[in-house]
């Protein structure tokens, strides 16, 4: 019953977002309760905690760090689905902060610190997160951090990663800052 709910499940994913998520059906056939574990985790992020131009930010600068393929489009369709303009999200994708909005911006930045462990400019960005949004959009921020460089790590752990692909946002082929996220 377990394994037929989430085979369902993952079809369903599959479908809304035109992604290959084989990677969770091999989860699926070898440990069912472990898959169930980890599809809670990316509920963990409070949406309306900050701008979803800021969560937006947070989680294609993870995803970034890890990946340049499907995750990447996978994190930007969510992203303009949550009502991110697609205009922003090329800004974000390429990396381009001059172009993001100042929401996007101050968590593309904080979350770029966090990364490269950066600790004084990660805590005077912190600092600033806090007083934009709250301890509750902190949490937020950093757990879309965390959590979008899980998926792209565990594909590829499990074989399933691909090499760095296209990107498109709202129709148009996007620049994609991995490159720069090495740094």
């Amino acid at each position: 019953m377990l394994k037929m709910m989430l085979l369902h499940g993952i079809r369903r994913f599959e479908t809304t977002w035109g992604y290959d998520a084989s990677y969770m059906r091999r989860i699926l056939s070898a440990a069912p309760a472990s898959l169930l574990r980890f599809s809670v985790l990316a509920k963990m992020v409070d949406g309306r905690a900050a701008p979803a131009a800021a969560l937006a930010a947070a989680g294609l600068a993870g995803t970034l760090a890890e990946d340049c393929g499907p995750c990447t489009q996978l994190s930007a369709d969510m992203a303009a689905a949550q009502g991110v303009p697609a205009s922003e999200l090329q800004a974000i994708v390429s990396g381009d902060e001059a172009a993001m909005g100042p929401d996007a911006r101050l968590a593309w930045r904080f979350a770029r610190a966090s990364l490269a462990r950066d600790l004084e400019t990660s805590e005077t960005l912190r600092d600033e997160v806090v007083r934009r949004w709250g301890e509750r959009g902190l949490v937020a921020i950093a757990l879309r951090l965390t959590t979008a460089r899980m998926y792209p790590t565990l594909k590829y752990a499990l074989g399933h990663g691909q090499a760095c692909s296209r990107v498109r946002v709202g129709g148009q082929e996007a620049v994609v800052a991995r490159a720069r996220m090495a740094a």
